[in-house]
């Protein structure tokens, strides 16, 4: 698909500030967490995160029309991230990301934040469904799981 590549260690940093800004503008608003959100969670701790050779680089892809836009990160047929910088949300870089991921990648399942009405909104108007399962990660943070609808 257009624009879709895989992420190379010089995207880290952009990678980073994109996913560092939808946490706190997707996130702190449900858990007002300071020190989390403003402290712990900074770029330079997320970008080390995609050096060279890592698992996070090796399972990345950007939206790079000539500024990386958005990206997502899949493990197996799960998708583990998809962010797209708030300023460009809106213009279907999601949308592409996420299809290609399911066509390409055979990415089928994925967890959400429970309170995250938008992105799982967004995810059901692409083929997926609630399944009904939950968890909590890192010990306050409710998510649930969402298949691919294997409608036909």
């Amino acid at each position: 698909m257009d624009h879709i590549r895989p992420a190379k260690v010089t995207d880290a940093s952009r990678i980073a500030e994109m996913i560092v800004t939808n946490y706190r503008v997707n996130f702190y608003p449900f858990f007002k967490n300071d020190p989390f959100y403003f402290g712990e969670l900074n770029v330079v701790d997320v970008a080390a995160e995609y050096s060279k050779n890592s698992a996070a680089l090796r399972s990345t892809l950007v939206y790079d029309d000539g500024v990386v836009r958005g990206m997502i990160r899949i493990s197996g047929c799960e998708i583990e991230k998809l962010y797209v910088e708030p300023q460009f949300q809106g213009q279907g870089i999601g949308a592409k990301l996420l299809q290609y991921a399911v066509d390409e990648l055979h990415a089928s399942e994925l967890w959400a934040l429970e309170y995250n009405s938008r992105a799982i909104s967004f995810y059901q108007r692409h083929g997926f469904g609630l399944t009904g399962e939950k968890k909590t990660e890192d010990e306050w943070v409710p998510l649930v799981k969402m298949k691919l609808s294997t409608q036909s």
